[in-house]
């Protein structure tokens, strides 16, 4: 059985995300790093293999050729799938 959250902690509902979370996804992220959860390669974005056809759009790290990424887009809304990603790494824009 769980324990129930320690009422000393504080904590927040996920609506507080949307503000840092809309810093992420404002940015281009083409020249972001993606850290493979398989094979731990490191690599920018665009240098990863995207294929289209599929019906999302499937993102393949270079070096183990696993997936690391789909986003899809229809009429119920927009996807985004990470768990082939380890880490993903975006630079601060610069001032």
């Amino acid at each position: 059985m769980n324990a129930p959250p320690d009422p000393g902690h504080r904590h927040l509902d996920g609506n507080a995300l949307a503000g840092p979370l809309a810093e992420l996804f404002a940015l281009d992220l083409a020249a972001a790093t993606i850290t493979c959860a398989h094979c731990g390669s490191s690599g920018p974005l665009g240098a990863h293999h995207l294929y289209p056809d599929a019906p999302a759009l499937v993102v393949r790290c270079p070096s183990c050729t696993e997936v690391v990424l789909r986003y899809a887009s229809d009429s119920r809304g927009l996807r985004f799938e990470m768990t082939g990603t380890r880490l993903l790494t975006v630079a601060a824009p610069a001032e």
